[in-house]
């Protein structure tokens, strides 16, 4: 049977929006990745000798482009595409566990964090850190980025990123390019407002960090908040 054939909700693409991705089989999430199948065989069967021959899609996603090449029905663009699919599931699962292994305990943590990554950037960018109830990280978002007073930002940008994360407290970090890592006024200014609005939706900011070059700028260890 070939995938047009088989009712529409029940094609791959359409069950996976319809139904989330924990409905499809192991075949069906490779049918996803390979678009199409070969002469005699339809894309979901060419997915399911996959899954057989390899036995489960741990085994199958240790495979070169080249051994799966070896498989009829997978040319060079069906096999990067799955080696590449596969790399960011591992690179998003090795990222996770690094983000659940980091439980804040103090600035100068965030600040040996987070320097390495911004050290180098020539323009001005405002993070929001997600922790959970145990200060450990979930996730940072990016919410501006620029050359100028990109640290001032509105309450309502940081708070839906707090929410979506569902996060316990925030922490705001953003870096100096300048290499001055002091607190301008706006800096106090916009801090200072945003702590007031996490009171009111009950996400408390639990810092807010400068960065520059190697040096930070901690608003709690400067007791302005």
């Amino acid at each position: 049977m070939k995938v047009k054939d088989i009712p529409l909700d029940d094609r791959p693409r359409e069950k996976l929006i319809l139904r989330g991705s924990k409905t499809l089989t192991d075949a069906e999430l490779l049918a996803i990745l390979l678009r199409t199948g070969i002469k005699g065989s339809s894309v979901i069967e060419v997915a399911q000798k996959l899954t057989n021959k390899y036995g489960n899609l741990s085994q199958l996603a240790f495979q070169s482009v080249e051994s799966l090449q070896k498989n009829l029905g997978i040319g060079k663009d069906k096999a990067a595409t799955l080696v590449a699919a596969f790399e960011i599931s591992r690179r998003v699962e090795s990222q996770s566990k690094w983000f659940s292994d980091k439980s804040i305990t103090s600035p100068s943590e965030v600040a040996k964090i987070f320097i390495p990554l911004l050290r180098d950037e020539v323009k001005e960018k405002f993070i929001v850190v997600s922790l959970n109830s145990a200060n450990r990280i979930i996730r940072y978002n990016t919410i501006s980025t620029g050359s100028l007073n990109e640290s001032i930002v509105h309450p309502r940008e940081v708070f839906k990123v707090a929410i979506e994360n569902n996060s316990a407290n925030i922490i705001l970090l953003h870096n100096h390019p300048s290499g001055n890592c002091e607190a301008s006024n706006s800096d106090i200014k916009t801090t200072q407002n945003l702590v007031e609005a996490g009171k009111l939706l009950d996400i408390e900011v639990f810092d807010h960090i400068i960065v520059a070059d190697n040096n930070y700028f901690s608003f709690v260890e400067k007791q302005i908040i």
